[in-house]
């Protein structure tokens, strides 16, 4: 998979993946019980409900895609370790309003890595990327499905209100 990105985006949403298995990907977020699809169309961030074969559409609604890629396999008991400098040059490249972790597990790789507070909770963080506002949202995946679909897509929609406010 490559990233989804030009300049001038609204904003970069951004996960994790082990760069091992990027290329194995067929399409963004295409996993069963993945709602982010569904997620970025009920929170206003997409004006129709798009399929995963269709993320090259996003850039035409302000919406980029990339990843925190890690780099090796961890050590036991340690984070892993991620291509900081690559991401970091995806966001400066396109140059968005915003950055939105696709959830705690990304914001915090990216906090550890990056020297910055961990994400207690979603919404905005204290923290920029690439000096651009940064955001956490619940995860769109099913091993989510613990927190109902309506509070996820009460959460997702905060990033909407949140990227009128910049």
């Amino acid at each position: 998979m490559r990233d989804i990105l030009q300049p001038g985006l609204r904003v970069v949403i951004a996960g994790t993946i082990a760069q091992w298995h990027r290329d194995e990907r067929e399409h963004w977020y295409a996993g069963a019980g993945n709602n982010f699809w569904t997620l970025l169309h009920e929170s206003g961030l997409t004006p129709r409900l798009l399929a995963a074969a269709e993320a090259d559409e996003l850039p035409r609604y302000g919406i980029g895609l990339t990843d925190l890629v890690r780099v090796r396999e961890s050590v036991p008991g340690e984070p892993p370790v991620f291509d900081l400098p690559a991401f970091l040059t995806a966001v400066e490249w396109a140059d968005p309003d915003a950055v939105a972790f696709v959830s705690k597990t990304a914001a915090s790789s990216y906090a550890r890595r990056a020297g910055e507070r961990l994400p207690r909770g979603y919404g905005p963080l204290s923290w920029t990327v690439a000096g651009r506002p940064a955001f956490v949202l619940p995860g769109p995946s099913g091993a989510n499905n613990g927190m109902p679909l309506p509070l996820r897509i009460a959460l997702w929609s905060d990033l909407a209100d949140f990227l009128e406010t910049l």
